[in-house]
């Protein structure tokens, strides 16, 4: 039988799908949706159920103040360590390889690496991060790990339904002040690796099964107000009507010319709540209030869109007699995966005769976070009709070893196994 070298090993895909398939039953519902949202009973338990795979191993398990769960090897060096991993909390009725599978991946590399003995110059981490979806603000767990954090963004950190972070915490036994000292210095950190699915549809347009993350999109997310006159629907004329309605409508058709007039092929634009008031059937709107999500990988081009986009709400408004008013919701500036990372990933693809197709992140991810923090690279893995965030999101079983494996030649370089 030949000798197992860094160069040939693989995955046990066998016990990685069978990972998969065991986590994606904590919190799945009749709907087949997966309700593991941040800080709930099914977060918690699938959390518990990632220690038990970590302590069925000789790996060193631990846990730090925002929740975080790790698992180490070598864990009395003093080396800076490679991070592999993502997150375990879903959005409502969400898939179950949304952050889940580069924990799972990221778990399976290290139990390979240490079943074959392999010693690396850095030692290895495993992370699954708190609350990356959002819930309470989030990316919570990749920013307390960075030092983003402080006591009042905690104490004030609120769901949609008026939940507040710290009560959960503490319903758990956490101590929400402890994610303070979860910060680690930059010096611990060698570098960080993420496997994701890509949730759009190119990678599955293109029948590619990695995708090399260059860099992840920027944002700004806006709370947009535009105020006319609520008047009876069949007692006002059409010409003496201030219909804020009538200024959303409009707005909303002007987006796509600012995109071609100021965007890049990248930039993408979204209107996705609206409220109207006072919101009757026989009542002219007289406000409207929704969000306005924006993104391109380009910081140069953002700032040109916003200003595009300031013009054109300011432009209809005192076209149509309304206020304009709008509140910054985030904003986010664009970062580049760090390029020795990405071209370590990139030869071990060329070395392994992978296809692959070279593209941004559009959606927020833990490496961002972490991207400021130390060197950053990520594989995508393609989304089946590009599905996502919903009980219809699936990656097939191929593609998933295929980025598993990729995953764990990178890993082994950039740790420099020995």
């Amino acid at each position: 039988m030949p000798q197992t070298t860094t160069r040939n090993l693989t995955v046990n895909f066998d016990r990685l799908r069978d990972d998969i398939q065991q986590l994606a039953a904590v919190g799945r519902h009749e709907d087949h949706g997966i309700y593991r949202m941040a800080f709930t009973d099914e977060d918690m338990e699938g959390r518990d159920w990632l220690r038990d795979q970590i302590e069925s191993t000789e790996l060193h398990y631990y846990r730090d103040g925002a929740a975080n769960v790790f698992a180490r090897t070598d864990p009395d060096s003093d080396q800076p360590t490679v991070i592999i991993g993502s997150h375990l909390d879903t959005v409502p009725a969400g898939g179950h390889l949304d952050g889940a599978l580069g924990v799972l991946v990221g778990l399976e590399c290290l139990r390979r690496i240490h079943e074959e003995g392999i010693t690396t110059r850095y030692p290895l981490e495993l992370v699954a991060f708190s609350d990356e979806e959002g819930r309470f603000g989030g990316p919570f767990g990749s920013q307390a790990l960075c030092g983003e954090l402080n006591p009042e963004g905690i104490y004030t950190a609120v769901d949609l339904n008026g939940i507040y972070l710290s009560e959960v915490m503490q319903q758990h036994g956490l101590d929400p002040m402890e994610a303070l000292q979860a910060r680690r210095s930059p010096d611990s950190v060698h570098a960080y690796l993420e496997v994701h699915i890509e949730q759009g549809p190119v990678l599955d347009n293109l029948h590619c099964s990695i995708g090399l993350v260059t860099g992840f999109t920027g944002l700004f997310k806006w709370f947009i107000r535009l105020k006319g006159k609520a008047d009876h629907a069949g007692t006002t004329p059409m010409n003496m009507r201030t219909d804020a309605l009538g200024g959303l409508s409009e707005f909303s058709t002007e987006i796509p010319r600012i995109l071609e007039e100021n965007g890049s092929d990248n930039s993408v634009a979204t209107i996705g709540k609206i409220d109207l008031f006072p919101g009757t059937a026989n009542t002219v709107p007289g406000e409207v209030e929704f969000s306005l999500d924006v993104r391109d990988p380009n910081v140069d081009i953002l700032a040109e869109l916003a200003l595009a986009f300031r013009k054109a709400l300011s432009a209809i408004a005192r076209r149509r007699n309304l206020m304009f008013e709008f509140d910054i919701l985030s904003e986010l500036e664009p970062s580049p995966c760090h390029p020795e990372i990405y071209n370590t990933i990139k030869r071990a693809a060329e070395q392994m005769d992978l296809p692959y197709h070279e593209m941004p992140s559009g959606a927020v991810h833990d490496a961002q976070i972490l991207s400021h923090f130390t060197r950053v690279g990520m594989i995508f893995v393609p989304s089946k009709d590009g599905r996502s965030h919903s009980p219809a999101e699936w990656t097939h079983w191929e593609d998933i070893e295929t980025g598993a494996n990729l995953a764990l030649q990178s890993l082994l370089t950039i740790a420099e196994a020995e």
